[in-house]
């Protein structure tokens, strides 16, 4: 077996690493444990699979395409079947492997030292890393007790300190609240902003905001395959925005940056979303019995979501929320998220929907701990 090299041992390491911006250095990665749970509910996808018939119809288009080809330099299908279920004119629209490239793309263009990105906070870190990396600065604005959104505050933030652009991710990851139309239209109007608006979980719940495009050209809006459209595993998210900023967000775009395997399979799923439809009911329902659920076990305290997961904290004095999250993991094989880390959730965990038995078993696992505990 050939014998690996340890590049660590590098003596030029350090004069290598000079050259990376200490504002980079400084900041954490945004990373993931990896587990090999029984029942994974930690990242908020669809417990379903896109459906077999569905699956057919796009395997068959992928047989007929040249594989030895770049794709389309712009993927024309998925873009049009996008403004077709939208009704956004194509030229307002770009396409990328998931919202986060597209998040990427959109503070690369409109954020650089010494500007400021409102960030109401918790929300998805990704926000704030990319806001350092490319060297703006967070005026985070803190979420209410009860985790909705401070929208005087997030006004205020913006006002004093002449933010670039204010992020707003509706339904909240991982609080799960979400604005209205009455609050974004506040925003937006007593603002300056660019309005970011991420909309990753808006189809199980809150306010969409597409028909607000037309006469608001400040606004942006992200959506995710990801979630309700089941396909997390092909990398797939688009962008709504007035043509002339999307020519702008498109020049941080990189080429070919969607395969033709992503392209034909959003386009179809695209086309075909009724046929998801009932998933996306069925979770949302499931979502909403987890609430009850767990509101009736002593020591839990479950906050409201549109999304598809919920957060809970541990209040109980004899259990803390580390040791029911890994008595859930060691002993009933489920693992769900600990958000104990992000400011306003210490002592809590978010637990996405899963399928009926999913739900059913981790529920079970919760009253059995929680019971025991009690005493």
């Amino acid at each position: 077996m050939t014998e690996l090299i340890d590049p660590t041992e590098s003596p030029d390491v350090d004069a290598a690493l000079r050259h990376v911006k200490p504002s980079v250095r400084s900041l954490g990665a945004y990373t993931l444990k990896p587990y090999e749970p029984r029942i994974k509910l930690n990242q908020n996808e669809s417990p379903y699979d896109v459906p077999r018939a569905l699956k057919e119809r796009i395997q068959a288009q992928l047989a007929e395409r040249p594989w030895n080809r770049y794709p389309p330099f712009v993927a024309s299908n998925f873009i049009q079947a996008v403004s077709e279920a939208t009704r956004w004119p194509s030229t307002g629209i770009l396409v990328a492997n998931g919202s986060n490239e597209l998040i990427q793309a959109v503070l690369s263009v409109t954020v650089g030292p010494g500007v400021s990105v409102v960030i109401p906070e918790p929300t998805f870190t990704l926000y704030r890393l990319m806001t350092e990396v490319n060297g703006g600065t967070v005026a985070s604005v803190p979420l209410k007790d009860d985790l909705s959104f401070d929208v005087e505050a997030i006004i205020g933030a913006a006002r004093e300190t002449d933010a670039a652009v204010i992020v707003l991710c509706t339904p909240n990851n991982p609080s799960g609240a979400a604005l209205g139309e009455d609050e974004i239209r506040c925003i937006h109007d007593e603002t300056d902003a660019l309005i970011l608006l991420d909309q990753a979980y808006v189809e199980f719940g809150g306010f969409d905001a597409i028909p607000m495009l037309d006469a608001r050209p400040r606004l942006v809006v992200l959506r995710t395959f990801s979630k309700a459209m089941a396909m997390a595993g092909l990398r797939a998210g688009y962008m709504l925005a007035h043509p002339s900023l999307a020519a702008e967000v498109h020049k941080a775009k990189l080429p070919y940056n969607i395969n033709f395997f992503t392209e034909v399979a959003a386009a179809e799923v695209l086309r075909c979303r009724a046929e998801l439809a009932p998933m996306v009911h069925e979770i949302a329902a499931e979502r909403d019995r987890i609430h009850e659920a767990l509101r009736a076990i002593p020591g839990l305290h479950v906050y409201p979501s549109a999304a598809n997961f919920l957060v809970f904290r541990v209040e109980s004095p004899r259990i803390t929320h580390t040791e029911l999250f890994d008595r859930l993991l060691a002993e009933y094989g489920i693992l769900v998220r600990d958000v104990s880390k992000y400011p306003m959730l210490d002592r809590c965990l978010r637990v996405n929907a899963g399928t009926l038995a999913e739900n059913d078993a981790f529920l079970h696992a919760v009253r059995t701990i929680m019971t025991e505990e009690q005493g």
